[in-house]
C-alpha cells in the first residue's frame, strides 16, 4: 500500500504536470475503453474511473448515460475534471483520492476502468486489483489499457520502469479467477494530447467477475 509521504509526493508531482491550462492527455476517451464499452456495457451502468487524470473518460462515461464516479490524487486535475463535465453537460461524482484512501464499495459497479494506472508499484498493484475485483459486481466488468515492456523503446509515454509496465503473465495472474473476454496486446500510433503521442505498444483487456 502507499505511504502518506509517498502520496504526498505524488499528489504534489501529478499537480505539477496537470497545472497548465491544457489538457494532458486530452479530452478524448481512451479509443479502447470507447470500443469495449459499447460491447459490453449498457446505459444506467454504475462505472468506476481510476486516477481518470482531467476526466476524459469519465465525462465520455458519463456521456453514454452511464452514473460514474472518478478519483485521482491530483486536486489540480479534479478541477478541471469537474470543468470539463460541466463544459458537456453531465454529471460525474468526482473525488480527490489515492488508490489506498479510496472506499471501495463492494459488489457496486458494472464497470471499473482502469486506463494508464501504470503509476502503481508491483505490491501496490497486486492490493489494487483485488480492491478492483471486490468492488465489481458479479458480471461486472474491468477494462484495461497500459503499456507493455516495448513501451521503453518507444518513449511516448507512460513510465520509465519496466516494474510499472504489462506483461502477459503479470496480468493474468492478477486477473486470475476473471474471466478473459478481450485480450489484445498490439502497437499503434495514439494520440492523447501531448502525455500520450506516437507509436506505442500496448495491451487492452477486458475481463469479467464470475
Amino acid at each position: 500500500m502507499m505511504s502518506v509521504n509517498f502520496s504526498k509526493d505524488a499528489a504534489q508531482f501529478w499537480d505539477k504536470r496537470f497545472s497548465g491550462a491544457e489538457y494532458v492527455f486530452g479530452k478524448e476517451p481512451n479509443a479502447y475503453l470507447k470500443n469495449q464499452v459499447s460491447t459490453h456495457i449498457k446505459p444506467g451502468a454504475n462505472a468506476l474511473c481510476i486516477a481518470d487524470g482531467e476526466g476524459r473518460n469519465s465525462v465520455w462515461l458519463a456521456q453514454q448515460g452511464m452514473t460514474v464516479e472518478a478519483f485521482d490524487i491530483s486536486t489540480v486535475a479534479v478541477e478541471k475534471a469537474r470543468q470539463l463535465a460541466k463544459h458537456q453537460l453531465v454529471s460525474v461524482t468526482l473525488n480527490v483520492s489515492s488508490t489506498d484512501s479510496w472506499t471501495w464499495k463492494p459488489n457496486h459497479y458494472d464497470l471499473i476502468a482502469a486506463i494508464f494506472i501504470q503509476f502503481a508499484t508491483p505490491n501496490m498493484r497486486v492490493d489494487l486489483f483485488a480492491q478492483i475485483r471486490q468492488s465489481l459486481k458479479p458480471g461486472g466488468y474491468l477494462i484495461l489499457q497500459g503499456y507493455t515492456p516495448k513501451q521503453l523503446d518507444y518513449k511516448t509515454g507512460g513510465p520509465p520502469s519496466i516494474d510499472h509496465l504489462y506483461t502477459t503473465e503479470l496480468v493474468q495472474d492478477l486477473l486470475r479467477g476473471m474471466q478473459i473476454c478481450d485480450w489484445q496486446e498490439y502497437e499503434a500510433e495514439i494520440h492523447e494530447g501531448k502525455g500520450h503521442h506516437g507509436m506505442s505498444a500496448l495491451m487492452g483487456v477486458v475481463a469479467r467477475k464470475i
